[in-house]
């Protein structure tokens, strides 16, 4: 495990928004119930289901590592339950909830139960046609282009409170959200604010381009997040992080058509302000088809770029070189959808790893999903 230097890190003082911000947000919401209840509706009309179950196979090949093939499964059952015209719940239970960014259960233990917790549960209340105030453990509010998840795990749901926006092509997200609270120090939290619009391009095209901010507090002299080691991030000898994270991210994306097929291209990029090495990540790539209806197929390719203090290794893309910072390389994916409801996928990602640390080597990984989803 490497060391640097110890740094010191300014960041933003958000003690006092803070605390006038929660205060805000309530009367904003109360005052929105002024549009009544609706009449007649049972509770089965308010409530809806949805869910997914997938089957995987998985090897993975990494030099000086012993080959793994291994057999997982997830299910993810949701439910958005109606309280009001303009208030849902929002709850979603799911497999291997006490890890924040997989849902995957291996098959192994002895044949011993799985557990099943919150995966999501949150409150998601609309103040007008164009924003969404949301509090618990939410889905993440902020746009992900092309799935890069350069910052966010596809599977982290994180927990606090944000605001969605959205006007004709303009979009934003803001949020505050607790990452660690500590009982002999300072929690660490995240605050962070996004802004994009969308640009037509001709009939078929749209171009979706933004900016986002995403500051964590307290990291410099504290263990690294859920006990997950530094993954690839910067460490003191006594594991904890030397470096603190404010990422400014830049995105665009263009969507289109050609012919029948849906074409998409993206670039993402993003800088760690804290830091003055080792601080960037960047992405790119593309997808034709889309796997919706019986019949349809879909390839993408995307090509990462991850440098090891670029972002917080412990929630991002849990799959890409194992998971973690101080990675590049390729990601190829085909899916085929056998009937509306259950999609056949193929993935394998071509990968190098522990770039800085100076031992850099291969890392290959094939999944093969079979999911079946329902709603």
């Amino acid at each position: 495990m490497r060391s640097r230097g110890q740094r010191t890190t300014t960041l933003i003082n958000t003690h006092s928004n803070a605390r006038i911000l929660p205060g805000l947000v309530v009367v904003l919401l109360f005052s929105s119930l002024a549009h009544g209840e609706e009449v007649g509706e049972t509770w089965t009309d308010r409530i809806n289901f949805k869910g997914d179950f997938r089957l995987r196979h998985e090897v993975i090949d990494e030099d000086g590592e012993q080959r793994r093939d291994r057999r997982r499964y997830r299910l993810r059952l949701g439910m958005v339950a109606r309280v009001h015209p303009n208030v849902d719940i929002v709850l979603q239970i799911a497999s291997a909830a006490d890890n924040p960014v997989s849902r995957n259960v291996t098959f192994d233990g002895g044949f011993k139960a799985g557990n099943i917790g919150f995966d999501v549960a949150y409150v998601d209340w609309a103040l007008g046609s164009n924003l969404h105030v949301m509090g618990g453990k939410m889905k993440n509010p902020f746009y992900k282009v092309g799935a890069a998840a350069l910052i966010w795990d596809g599977d982290l749901n994180p927990e606090g409170l944000a605001a969605k926006f959205r006007s004709g092509n303009i979009f934003g997200a803001v949020a505050g959200f607790r990452v660690e609270e500590r009982r002999s120090g300072d929690d660490s939290m995240l605050y962070a604010a996004q802004a994009g619009a969308e640009f037509k391009l001709g009939d078929a095209s749209i171009l979706t381009t933004g900016i986002g901010y995403f500051a964590f507090t307290n990291m410099v002299g504290n263990a690294p997040f859920f006990g997950a080691g530094p993954r690839g991030n910067s460490v003191d000898l006594e594991g904890n992080f030397v470096v603190g994270y404010q990422d400014v991210e830049l995105f665009a994306q263009l969507d289109t058509t050609v012919g029948r097929w849906p074409l998409s291209f993206f670039a993402h990029w993003v800088r760690n302000n804290e830091t003055s090495e080792q601080d960037t990540a960047y992405a790119f790539g593309g997808r034709i088809g889309a796997s919706k209806t019986k019949g349809d197929k879909e390839l993408s390719w995307i090509y990462r770029d991850i440098e090891a203090d670029a972002v917080v290794g412990t929630i991002i893309d849990s799959d890409f070189g194992g998971g973690g910072t101080d990675l590049s390389g390729h990601v190829f994916k085909g899916k085929i959808a056998v009937t509306d409801r259950i999609i056949l996928s193929g993935t394998y990602f071509q990968n190098s790893v522990d770039r800085f640390q100076g031992i850099e080597h291969d890392y290959d990984r094939v999944q093969i999903d079979v999911e079946f989803k329902f709603d």
